[in-house]
């Protein structure tokens, strides 16, 4: 990692600002390591789980930011083996070294250019985390990172680890984190988690709920929620790499959501904290699934700023709807709730993933983990949702009809959505359909018989009423 550390610095050198840098973040690093209790020669120890594209980048960024005080912390990230590089993406590869002076000259000095060659020649298969160790995510072939230390064997990667942050879908968060609890039964303290993921599962049964990615590892791992925060936007990974400014929050517990914001923060990458871990979970789960339908409407109008902004409005008032069904006061959309929407629903992958289904350049066929692109979450978070809120014994009343019905029969487009990608029923352009039906009500309506608190059940997320 030497090279990183003389870059770094010569880059810093370069605007003359070395020494305030150096300072501000040391000082940082030091105020965390006294709050967690570490000893002197004893590094804090940083481990990234999962290596897709927002994984990757936070973990390159830790290690941009510390990484070269390695006498005060390990930062490492943790991928499975075995992942191939095909050769169409290889040869993607070399041309995107060759395309950046900086890159191509670090893989020279450290004598790993020839193998990018040969793979590029079909004479050598590369794998995942292989290129990881280089810079590269399999995820983000288009942005380069900086070198990191990878582990391949989880138990090597966490068993010590004191901030543990959890980059998987949200689909493989539980059967992971349940792997790393055998590992961590011989501690005395639990680490720190900081979960990345969006996403959230259904629980059906006598007592439906929704299970966030925060509960599955309390669940899986027994480390308690207070050491369990989420980390989210609006900000797109490849963009905060590239030093576009972002803004994110870390939500829940006061004694951790402070300290490591300011850890984390960054002159183009605020970070600010908040306590509402539950709606800003959640609407990390539903940003993806209105996503999707984002990007169906944008392809199918010819991204017709009128439909997109109409498809906006109501989207939007089911999150409403949703979260004020699982959390008594949530906080509203709005501000950095509703720009993370806003970007998700713009320019994030799953948006990506509906524009190309309605385009026919994908198919549902193809599964829900794109090359180049990892897992679309919202796909499984669409079937959780609905499941979820088809549930007749969560039944509401219904403000016109004036009878009971099930919580989805208020969300035509999560409705619409299901239809599409889970049960196959239409093609993509049902969405224009559900978005242009006369019956559709006003947007404000749905928010207004949300904001009651009518329709609150606190045993949506296993919460005692």
């Amino acid at each position: 990692m030497q090279e990183t550390s003389e870059e770094m610095t010569h880059s810093v050198y370069s605007n003359g600002s070395m020494q305030s840098i150096n300072g501000s973040l040391e000082e940082k690093l030091d105020e965390l390591r006294c709050f967690m209790g570490k000893s002197e020669g004893d590094p804090l120890r940083i481990v990234g789980v999962g290596a897709g594209a927002w994984g990757s980048v936070f973990a390159a960024m830790l290690q941009d930011s510390y990484g070269h005080l390695r006498e005060k912390v390990l930062i490492r990230i943790w991928r499975r083996p075995g992942r191939s590089v095909d050769k169409a993406t290889a040869e993607h590869l070399f041309e995107v070294i060759n395309s950046r002076e900086d890159v191509l000259r670090r893989l020279i000095r450290r004598c790993a250019y020839l193998k990018y060659v040969e793979a590029r020649l079909g004479d050598r298969t590369l794998f995942a985390d292989e290129i990881l160790k280089d810079g590269f995510c399999l995820n983000m072939i288009d942005t380069p990172l900086c070198p990191m230390k990878v582990v391949t064997n989880l138990q090597e990667a966490v068993w010590d680890a004191d901030i543990v942050v959890n980059g998987l879908p949200s689909p493989e968060t539980h059967q992971v984190f349940e792997e790393i609890s055998r590992y961590w039964k011989e501690r005395i303290t639990m680490p720190v988690i900081i979960s990345l993921a969006k996403g959230v599962e259904a629980e059906l049964g006598t007592e439906p709920r929704v299970i966030t990615p925060t509960q599955m590892i309390n669940r899986a791992t027994g480390v308690p929620l207070e050491n369990i925060l989420y980390l989210g936007g609006p900000n797109i990974a490849s963009e905060i790499y590239n030093k576009e400014y972002g803004n994110a929050r870390i939500c829940g517990s006061a004694k951790w959501r402070k300290p490591l914001a300011k850890f984390l923060r960054q002159p183009h990458f605020i970070v600010w904290d908040n306590g509402d871990l539950v709606t800003h979970e959640v609407m990390g789960g539903l940003k993806n699934v209105y996503a999707i339908g984002a990007g169906m409407v944008a392809a199918l109008t010819k991204e017709s700023a009128t439909s997109k902004a109409v498809y906006f409005a109501h989207c939007t008032s089911e999150m409403i709807f949703i979260t004020h069904l699982l959390a008594e006061n949530p906080e509203k959309l709005a501000g950095p709730l509703l720009a993370d929407t806003y970007v998700t629903l713009l320019k994030g992958r799953n948006a990506w993933y509906g524009q190309k289904l309605a385009s026919g350049e994908l198919n549902l066929d193809m599964g829900d983990n794109i090359k180049g692109k990892g897992m679309i979450q919202g796909v499984s978070a669409v079937k959780a949702f609905y499941e979820l809120l088809s549930e007749s014994c969560l039944s509401v009343l219904h403000p016109e009809e004036k009878k009971p019905v099930a919580p989805v029969e208020l969300c035509p487009i999560l409705k619409k959505l299901y239809k599409i990608l889970i049960l196959r029923d239409f093609p993509p352009e049902a969405i224009l359909q559900a978005l242009r039906d006369e019956s559709m009500n006003d947007p404000r309506d749905r928010i207004e018989i949300a904001q009651t608190h009518a329709f609150y059940r606190p045993s949506l997320l296993g919460q005692q009423p």
